[in-house]
């Protein structure tokens, strides 16, 4: 159920994923929060298609800082939000082949010196991780604090407590247009209309477009279309496998339970935003490549579904205060690592917009480096 939308808003947050969804929960308390979702239900198209891990190192050296700095809340949430962490032990392997030895020593070395917990594994070592993998992969950086997220408890606990703290959602509400006025912004919304004091732009693949309705230049998020598959295999696999990360970005694989893996071939198809679907190209591409890599029978496909990833140009987070209006607010280009990093950019971005300083860990993260005053 969502709400009727009000005549006036203090902050008008455009998407209610976890981008959005986060962020309102860390600012209703502080200002008066209306979430509009251009879809039926929030977190349709890149939340609810997540490949839900935590992994420090993944999405690079530029991430890696919000990714460490959200994993506390990750952990052990604050009461309002959630009685339980949303964290499950998982593990993860960068692997590559012989010819990949350098490749795989500069992955250790990098992240080994912004201080992840990472270890350099080969032969052997490697092979005992992952059962009937192909004895050319015999390189791999090992982490052990990798982790799985329930993403859908997670949105739902933001929505709750966004709601709680005052926040409303509207659903099916796209933003069609704004007009810059005195005081803020008059806001046509689906059928509707609102007068808000600033737009926060959390919507996703949207995220330019969405710009380009209020009269704001766009910063170039692209979208990409992401595969992801469900296997049944011919051999019990375990369920704790860990998530298997090639060096080179050819796939990811993790363990979904006894005999089954969810697969991608970490594709990056650009495209404009819509309802993205699976093309049969790049399923079976997703599988050509797992065995290349290990010799498990493919049973069945079980399920197959495509998400959108969406960058900005230097592939880093981009939130806070647009360049050139400071009533237009950014929350967008968080590719395939929105999820694992929310509770950092939540608390980094709701503090520049009233809310109280976040916590020591996320505080040490300087938003500057994802500051849309980057693009010129």
């Amino acid at each position: 159920m969502t709400d009727a939308p009000p005549s006036e808003i203090d902050v008008l947050i455009v998407g209610a994923g976890i981008a959005g969804a986060s962020l309102a929960a860390a600012l209703a308390p502080w200002r008066s929060v209306m979430l509009a979702e251009a879809e039926e239900w929030p977190g349709y198209h890149a939340t609810g298609r997540s490949a839900a891990f935590w992994h420090e190192s993944y999405g690079g050296a530029g991430v890696q800082p919000l990714t460490l700095a959200s994993q506390a809340t990750l952990d052990n949430p604050p009461p309002g939000l959630s009685d339980r962490g949303f964290l499950s032990p998982r593990t993860a392997l960068t692997i590559g082949r012989r010819s990949e030895t350098a490749a795989v020593d500069a992955f250790t070395a990098e992240f080994a010196a912004k201080g992840v917990d990472v270890e350099r594994m080969s032969g052997k070592a490697v092979a005992s991780r992952i059962p009937g993998l192909r004895p050319e992969w015999s390189e791999a950086a090992y982490e052990a604090a990798c982790r799985d997220i329930d993403v859908g408890r997670l949105h739902a606990a933001y929505l709750r407590a966004a709601r709680r703290a005052g926040a409303m959602l509207v659903a099916r509400a796209p933003l069609r247009n704004a007009r810059r006025v005195a005081g803020g912004w008059d806001v046509r919304l689906g059928t509707g209309g609102v007068h808000a004091t600033l737009i926060v732009n959390a919507a996703g693949a949207w995220a330019d477009q969405v710009a380009i309705a209020c009269g704001i230049a766009p910063v170039g998020i692209q979208p990409y279309r992401r595969t992801m598959v469900q296997l049944r295999l011919g051999v019990p696999v375990p369920a704790d496998l860990p998530l298997v990360i090639h060096v080179g970005g050819d796939f990811y694989f993790k363990g979904e339970s006894e005999g089954r893996i969810w697969l991608s071939p970490h594709d990056e198809t650009p495209t404009a935003p819509h309802d993205a679907t699976p093309e049969e190209m790049d399923v079976a591409l997703a599988i050509e490549r797992l065995q290349s890599v290990v010799d498990w029978p493919v049973a069945a496909v079980d399920r197959k579904w495509a998400g959108l990833r969406s960058f900005a140009p230097d592939r880093l987070p981009v939130f806070g205060p647009d360049r050139h209006e400071a009533a237009f607010v950014w929350c967008a280009g968080q590719g395939g690592f929105g999820i694992q990093t929310a509770p950092a950019i939540a608390g980094l971005l709701a503090a520049q917009l009233g809310a109280p300083p976040p916590d020591s860990a996320i505080v040490r993260v300087d938003p500057a480096a994802y500051s849309p005053a980057r693009f010129v």
